[in-house]
């Protein structure tokens, strides 16, 4: 009977050390998982910042020269549309959809007549469209989620 009561002492001993080094692994496994998981959405957040920072940039220089000018080369609208591409793949229907929009005033301000400087100035009195606007509330938006 003692030897009987040695080995539990043994046993609920052992299975103590199994049971507490089950439960080290567990808990520093699941830190790591927090922490990657943490630093990919960190890693994806940064590349959509990168990705809309890149067709602000894009946009605002095509529309300034759709202000300008009647007609543009098709190369000038490679990188946009590559661009938007991106978004599709990245980003939420929202986002695409805005981007869109923007792509499609940029296209219809090179249909219109040329802008002078005072139009432009008359314009900004007046409320000036602001093509991008949507598009960065919807980027803003989906950002937050980040």
């Amino acid at each position: 009977m003692a030897e009987s009561a040695a080995y539990m002492s043994a046993f609920a001993a052992l299975v103590g050390t199994f049971v507490g080094g089950i439960t080290s692994i567990a808990t520093s496994w699941l830190g790591q998982q927090r922490q990657t998981k943490e630093q990919r959405r960190a890693r994806q957040k940064l590349e959509l910042q990168a990705l809309y920072r890149q067709f602000i940039q894009d946009a605002s220089k095509l529309y300034s020269d759709a202000l300008e000018h009647n007609s543009t080369e098709i190369s000038k609208l490679v990188d946009i549309y590559a661009t938007i591409n991106r978004i599709r793949v990245l980003s939420s229907p929202k986002v695409v959809e805005e981007a869109d929009k923007v792509l499609r005033t940029i296209v219809g301000t090179y249909g219109r007549q040329n802008t002078t400087f005072s139009g432009i100035t008359h314009s900004i009195r007046e409320g000036f469209p602001d093509p991008l606007r949507a598009f960065s509330e919807a980027c803003h938006e989906e950002l937050k989620m980040y």
